[in-house]
């Protein structure tokens, strides 16, 4: 029989609700060891909901022998010290988004897991999305043909009480607001596709909508390494949410994902046509009103990495790019930066 896989949590806030499912689904390959919260309250809640042990020590953890991973989804600004810690003790890390709260703690996050010799997978799970593999084959395949135009639009809703939570969209804590947060995913996911953009010239502002530190709108156009022209839109301001939207025009034909769901049109007549079987999409009031399918892809594919001696599909390196592109777009004020 083979050895499950050994995982302990570190972070029982909202994010944890769709790991915890994923664990529970891929239980006859993967145990869940230890889940740990400095509040006794979110550990009393997290064992109540989903019936996995709890533990109030996360040094523990690290020493633990049968812990082979951790999977962190603590706030951004904890996860550099937690993958030091984790790197020390030859843990491999699954790390929720973003990487940290900066471009240098980032990389240096990256290079501290290259140098331990520990695998870093990061949460980006949208790539895993039925519909979004459909459009990477069809990519490989060059059935789209050369791509000329990049479109990526996130346009979400949340409430005031959302950013009244402490440290919410805050630059100590969470390094901004809607990039980092939660346009990070379909960012990831049009790098993944597209390509990392040459030159980004963008504008972030805080609107009228939300009393918050970082910005709640942004917008950027971009130039691609083979001529393309993007144009990139995040905000949290639309009410009452929509599905993220990626639409890619080739030569030969054109896509959209819409949410979990692919349109593609293609000059020779033929088309594909993915109806994603997710339900929600976290976009709206409720930010984990989705599926945990995709998480449960992607650490199926992180606990496959382990076994085989490979990278995971989204490692520490590939997750650096979306930082790139997010910092130029906060630096830019307008005028065109390079990447």
């Amino acid at each position: 029989m083979t050895k499950k896989l050994g995982i302990a949590v570190i972070g029982l806030g909202m994010a944890s609700q769709p790991h915890a499912r994923a664990l529970l689904a891929l239980g006859d390959s993967i145990e869940t060891l230890h889940a740990f919260s400095p509040s006794a309250a979110r550990r009393q809640s997290f064992a109540q909901a989903y019936g996995l042990p709890v533990i109030d020590n996360a040094e523990a953890i690290f020493g633990d022998p049968r812990v082979d991973a951790v999977l962190v989804l603590t706030p951004p600004n904890t996860h550099l010290e937690l993958v030091q810690q984790a790197a020390a003790a030859g843990k491999h890390v699954l790390l929720e988004k973003p990487l940290d709260i900066s471009i240098a703690r980032a990389e240096q996050l990256v290079e501290v897991a290259e140098r331990a010799g520990i695998t870093l997978g990061v949460v980006l799970q949208n790539r895993f999305r039925p519909a979004a593999l459909a459009l990477q084959a069809l990519l490989d395949s060059g059935r789209l043909g050369r791509l000329v135009q990049v479109a990526a639009r996130t346009s979400y809703w949340r409430p005031q009480s959302y950013y009244d939570e402490p440290g919410r969209g805050t630059l100590a804590r969470d390094g901004g607001g809607v990039l980092l947060t939660q346009a990070i995913h379909n960012l990831d996911l049009m790098i993944a596709l597209a390509g990392l953009p040459q030159t980004v010239s963008g504008f972030v502002t805080t609107s009228p909508v939300h009393a918050m530190e970082g910005e709640d709108v942004a917008t950027a156009a971009l130039r691609f390494a083979n001529g393309a022209l993007g144009t990139v839109s995040a905000t949290t301001c639309a009410f009452p949410g929509l599905p993220d939207a990626i639409e890619l025009v080739g030569d030969k034909g054109t896509a959209q994902l819409n949410g979990t769901t692919l349109t593609a049109r293609l000059h020779d007549g033929t088309q594909v046509d993915v109806d994603g079987d997710e339900a929600g999409s976290g976009s709206g009031a409720d930010p984990m009103g989705f599926s945990s399918q995709a998480h449960q892809a992607l650490i199926v594919d992180f606990a496959a990495a382990l076994a085989e001696g490979r990278q995971p599909r989204i490692s520490g390196r590939d997750a650096l790019q979306v930082h790139y592109l997010i910092a130029a777009m906060l630096g830019s004020r307008g005028h065109p930066v390079q990447l």
